[in-house]
């Protein structure tokens, strides 16, 4: 992954007609909803590092990178690769895990009357088992697996390949406030998810969630090492008051409620990223403050405001869409802003429904039923209602991409033994312009550019890379849609 420009764009009001008019052409739910969802998480599994386990889905991955942390003597065998290279990076990891959790607890009932709930603690328990190996002692956390500069120098399958695979932490000397905030995040949602399954497992979770918790309140500083793939604009108070909203969540303590109301920093957003937190919590929180907690009214202020800076017939609307009606707020990986934007519309739509409350933008209102839609218009948009006609989910729908810029899916299987030097590997696979021999299932790419155009080329990654981060944003929204939409 790149480093992404900041940018965002205020859009015309004329422009709204438009916007509506194309979508009343397209209305209808002919999307295979159910579809989508189960091959959302296929692709999580594509991207497992690691030993595979017997019931594998995909036939062209194998185990790889199995010796990871030897350099630090540590195992740190497992979790996933983030995107198309072959790094494991702690914090978009642990957001991954953190909003998978938040769609296995938020949406248990669809997930599991799709039969995708045990699939979905799967992909989570993937993820948890090596957060609990990457966190082996108090003010110890191991962030990064894997040297990026020379891994994107060489075009190879983790299976095969034979980069340096360089180790990262932080602890109290080195502090990474984010990282540590949201892989405690992580692990108190999930906590949540498995305390029905193992009661064991989730208190173990849970308890390393509070001491990282801790760690990263008493040692606060911004964490480089990522950068600059994964960089920090937004700085730690989103991770802090996400992380604080978890443990609150998963405890009910006081102490993290008054943590939330008393220290803790938060904004008013347009966004929702593996780099910015706010919106998630906020909407999370405006369930206690309808439940009566009042202490709560400013965030959830802020999460109204988060819907009226992104619906297009708010008057306080300044999120970019695409002429086709796509939230468009930066190139590389902006899919991410669509799936992160559709579910927490379609989480805020079903708390407004509990309620019986309204969305006040100024003098306008909007109900559950307009969040809703608006997600659903998201989702539509990705998977083939657009002006592309095509589907950006790989595997799925109408003319599918067929080159995203993945190393295991563009490299074939190779002859035991066979060794390839990294100048020649761009030659044989990365430029060739022909499918991926092996298909990356559910992998939603990079997507079209702020004008809806789109190249189906490996080598343009902002629009043909995936990410974790952005399939795990989609499950939840894609349950609901399975089952209420059908």
């Amino acid at each position: 992954m790149g480093m992404f420009v900041r940018a965002s764009a205020a859009i015309a009001v004329a422009w709204l007609a438009l916007f509506e008019g194309f979508f009343g052409l397209v209305n209808g739910s002919d999307i295979n909803y159910k579809d989508a969802l189960t091959k959302s998480l296929i692709f999580l599994e594509a991207q497992r590092s690691g030993k595979l386990p017997a019931n594998n889905r995909l036939p062209w991955r194998g185990d790889s990178a199995l010796e990871d942390g030897k350099l630090v003597n540590a195992d740190l065998v497992g979790g996933y690769y983030d995107a198309g290279d072959n790094v494991k990076y702690g914090l978009p990891m642990a957001f991954t895990v953190t909003t998978l959790s938040w769609s296995a607890i938020f949406y248990e009932s669809e997930l599991k009357a799709t039969g995708e709930l045990e699939n979905m603690r799967d992909a989570i328990k993937w993820g948890t088992d090596y957060f609990l190996k990457a966190y082996p002692r108090k003010n110890r956390l191991y962030v990064q697996v894997g040297d990026p500069v020379q891994d994107h120098q060489c075009w190879m399958r983790p299976e095969n390949m034979e980069t340096p695979r360089t180790v990262l932490m932080i602890d109290d000397k080195m502090p990474g406030t984010e990282i540590a905030a949201e892989t405690s995040a992580a692990m108190a949602s999930s906590s949540i998810v498995f305390r029905g399954v193992d009661r064991a497992y989730a208190r173990r979770l849970l308890n390393k969630a509070k001491l990282l918790f801790e760690f990263a309140k008493a040692h606060k500083g911004t964490y480089d090492g990522e950068c600059p793939f994964y960089c920090s604009f937004s700085g730690y108070n989103d991770e802090l008051l996400w992380a604080a909203t978890w443990l609150y969540i998963a405890t009910r303590k006081p102490k993290y409620l008054k943590y939330i109301q008393e220290e803790s920093i938060s904004a008013s957003v347009a966004e929702f990223s593996w780099d910015l937190k706010y919106a998630g919590a906020q909407i999370l929180l405006s369930k206690f403050y309808f439940e009566g907690e009042k202490g709560l009214e400013t965030l959830k202020n802020q999460a109204d405001s988060f819907i009226c800076s992104v619906l297009p017939d708010s008057p306080y609307h300044q999120i970019y869409l695409t002429p086709g009606g796509m939230v468009h707020l930066r190139d590389g990986a902006n899919t991410q802003y669509v799936t992160g934007t559709a579910h927490l519309f379609s989480v805020y739509s079903n708390i407004l429904a509990q309620f019986n409350q309204k969305v006040v933008c100024g003098g306008q209102q909007f109900d559950h039923t307009r969040l809703m839609a608006f997600a659903k218009q998201q989702m539509d948009y990705l998977l083939g209602k657009n002006p592309e006609g095509r589907s950006y989910m790989v595997g799925f729908g109408n003319n599918p991409p067929t080159q995203a810029h993945h190393r295991g899916a563009s490299v074939p299987k190779l002859p035991q033994g066979s060794t390839v030097s990294c100048a020649m590997s761009f030659v044989y696979w990365f430029n060739k312009n022909d499918a991926n021999p092996n298909e990356l299932t559910g992998a939603i790419l990079g997507g079209p550019d702020r004008n809806d155009n789109f190249d189906d080329k490996r080598w343009d990654s902002s629009k043909t890379e995936p990410c974790t981060y952005v399939n795990s944003l989609a499950v939840g929204v894609l349950s609901h849609l399975a089952m209420h939409n059908a």
